[in-house]
């Protein structure tokens, strides 16, 4: 029974990380597509972008909310925990991602009416605005979590630093990366030629990002650094780096050769990359630097018997998922339309 409750958590901690990994891929290039708005003013285009997203938008988020299910049932102490530490950030994405959901149908309802441009800057600004709250939230739970006796004792804004700003920024320019190589998957001519560009200048910030936060990290606590600097960790740990190298080259390369899939492709894995590195770097806390994960979990009889739900619905949610991206396959142009 003991050996039962101590892999209960890790079986969840990896539930909870695909969730949160297949979320990033999902939502993350639909939310560079709203960023992109601002960089295409022809309203041609601009429907093509959100027609390649218009059929599986809403369906991606529903890994946030698993995601979110999870905490809560799973770790209930780490949810208690991050919630009033990450509250200010939180809210503002989720009413972010509600503003943009509304902008996004809206601006079809509108067509040709003054509002419309309205509901674009708002399409705009709730994509900028989540993903950049999604930024912060991971890097002020990177950064660390002030606790005592299990209870967060920081203040409201202690999530504000410049590390959590390099974060969020760095999100930012990933999600316009991933619907800059998503658009080049998925539409022609002319926007795809702009996509191109901005491919090339996002994957350099993005790049830059993760240098920048990836020489950071380890030195915001110890146990960080010794993560990835003591013997053997470091025989691990040393290929995420020369991956991500790899990849930016790959990138680089489908980007100059015209090929369609294999930006996006390099894209998403550069995400991948990254968030494993970060796993690596703060296992086995669920709020660093104090509570693991078995400080925050709830009883093995509630983790065994949600566990059981999870594995009759989360085949449904990947079928679903898989399924629906499978039926809305191929290039588009102004010819379709989804609304």
């Amino acid at each position: 029974m003991m050996d039962f409750a101590h892999w209960l958590p890790i079986v969840w901690a990896v539930i909870l990380v695909a969730a949160i990994t297949i979320y990033v891929i999902l939502d993350g290039f639909d939310l560079g597509i709203g960023m992109l708005f601002a960089l295409e003013r022809d309203q041609g285009r601009r429907d093509v972008m959100v027609n390649t997203i218009a059929p599986v938008w809403d369906g991606n988020e529903t890994w946030m909310v698993l995601g979110g299910a999870v905490l809560y049932g799973v770790f209930p102490g780490a949810y208690a925990t991050l919630l009033p530490a990450l509250y200010l950030p939180i809210v503002l994405m989720l009413l972010a991602l509600i503003f943009r959901g509304v902008s996004f149908e809206f601006r079809v309802m509108t067509r040709g009416t003054a509002r419309e441009a309205l509901w674009e800057v708002g399409f705009m600004a709730g994509s900028g605005i989540a993903a950049f709250s999604q930024g912060v939230i991971l890097g002020g739970v990177i950064q660390g979590i002030a606790v005592t006796n299990g209870e967060f004792t920081g203040g409201a804004l202690d999530w504000l630093t410049p590390f959590s700003v390099l974060c969020g920024l760095a999100v930012m320019c990933g999600y316009a990366l991933l619907g800059a190589t998503w658009l080049v998957w998925r539409t022609t001519g002319v926007l795809e030629a702009s996509c191109r560009k901005w491919a090339v200048w996002l994957a350099i910030g993005l790049f830059a990002g993760i240098v920048a936060v990836s020489l950071w990290t380890p030195l915001l606590h110890a146990p960080y650094l010794r993560r990835w600097t003591d013997w053997p960790n470091i025989l691990f740990v040393a290929p995420v780096p020369v991956l991500v190298a790899v990849l930016g080259a790959l990138l680089a390369m489908g980007l100059r050769r015209g090929h369609s899939r294999v930006p996006f492709l390099c894209a998403l894995g550069w995400f991948f990359l990254c968030l494993s590195g970060l796993g690596i770097t703060v296992w086995p806390y669920a709020v660093p630097p104090s509570l693991t994960l078995w400080d925050v979990s709830s009883p093995p009889s509630s983790q065994f018997f949600q566990l059981v739900g999870t594995a009759i619905l989360l085949p449904i949610i990947l079928t679903y998922t898989i399924y629906s991206y499978r039926v809305f396959r191929g290039k588009v142009t102004e010819a379709d339309g989804y609304h």
